[in-house]
């Protein structure tokens, strides 16, 4: 009686089998690591440029919202100096009183914001933020306007405001910026019909605010913000008294 030829795996097959297994395993791994990389930089994009969008949206409806009030300046020896209107527009700050706060929205008291830039984390680019103070009359900002100056063009004077500085509680607005500038829009009569002051000196509102920021990151996929111009719709005067 024949013996049947039986035939088994032999150790080197058994090797080969292994590294094949095992060269198929790591390209499913580097690919899996490439999806995930890629998904997570997408993620990362979408997030910075929601981001950039919040930032828009906030600095228009803290600007609609502005209020047409008035500042008790101060003159020689703390002594009264005049009305002056409340808003300061510097290249790398701004401040004025908004009936939109970004704690309460559009709901709660008026606040007196005050926007500046200064250095990010770690002394890396710039970062906006602004500081959002209760406002209750013209005697809670009183301090404010320390002075006035000769308005360039009328000759009038113009409010001078003390400086703003950082607080514990100061929101941060945009973060890892290469710069941002403040910009103001006069209205003037034809042919030329407006101009842009990197410093506000008028004893008025502007009809306009301007904010330039340029970001540290720059990419196709990064949603730029360079410019962002909101008009300010303000029709009354701070400055007329009106009769009862």
């Amino acid at each position: 009686m024949k013996r049947r030829n039986q035939r088994g795996i032999t150790l080197l097959e058994l090797l080969i089998a292994i590294t094949i297994m095992a060269l198929l395993s790591a390209g499913i791994l580097y690919a899996m690591r490439v999806g995930v990389g890629a998904m997570e930089k997408t993620n990362d994009r979408f997030l910075k440029n929601r981001r950039v969008l919040g930032v828009e949206k906030a600095l228009a409806a803290q600007i609609a919202g502005l209020m047409p009030v008035t500042v008790e300046c101060l003159g020689a020896s703390g002594a009264p100096g005049g009305k002056a209107v409340m808003f300061q527009g510097d290249p790398l700050s701004m401040r004025f009183v908004s009936s939109y706060s970004l704690q309460e929205g559009a709901r709660g008291y008026p606040k007196l914001l005050e926007f500046t830039v200064i250095t990010g984390e770690n002394g890396n680019g710039v970062r906006l933020i602004v500081n959002e103070l209760p406002y209750s009359g013209p005697y809670s900002i009183r301090g404010a306007c320390v002075g006035t100056q000769a308005d360039p063009v009328t000759g009038q004077p113009a409010p001078l405001f003390i400086p703003i500085s950082p607080r514990p509680d100061s929101f941060i607005l945009a973060d890892k910026l290469a710069a941002v500038r403040f910009l103001y829009r006069d209205e003037i009569p034809p042919p030329l019909l407006e101009r842009w002051y990197p410093k506000w000196m008028f004893n008025k509102l502007p009809s306009a605010v301007r904010i330039e920021m340029v970001p540290l990151e720059t990419g196709a996929a990064n949603l730029h913000v360079t410019t962002t111009t909101i008009p300010i719709r303000i029709t009354a005067n701070p400055m007329l008294t009106y009769a009862d």
